[in-house]
């Protein structure tokens, strides 16, 4: 059975967030690819350009690919939209100091 992952109790497949690729700026050097550890990014042999392979693999919060992205080629959500989706499912948050 296969285990369903979460993220702060909400199941990850709800949570979005993961990189996108701008095909216009993305010149193919493949170092999102090799920075990654979750093996979110595979580069397209045929296309020439990495694309995101595994998004539900990305941690949540994390952007640092987009700092090895010469091109600025990768964006994420803003992270309110991580904010904005604890409120949602979580009236007591944030929790009380």
């Amino acid at each position: 059975m296969k285990m369903i992952k979460k993220w702060k109790g909400i199941p990850r497949l709800e949570v979005r967030w993961n990189p996108s690729i701008d095909d216009s700026k993305c010149s193919g050097c493949g170092k999102c690819v090799a920075f990654c550890s979750h093996k979110v990014y595979r580069f397209d042999e045929r296309e020439k350009r990495s694309r995101v392979a595994l998004p539900f693999e990305c941690t949540v919060g994390c952007s640092s690919c987009m700092g090895v992205c010469e091109k600025g080629a990768i964006s994420f959500p803003h992270i309110s939209t991580l904010t904005d989706l604890l409120k949602t499912r979580n009236p007591n948050w944030p929790k009380p100091a």
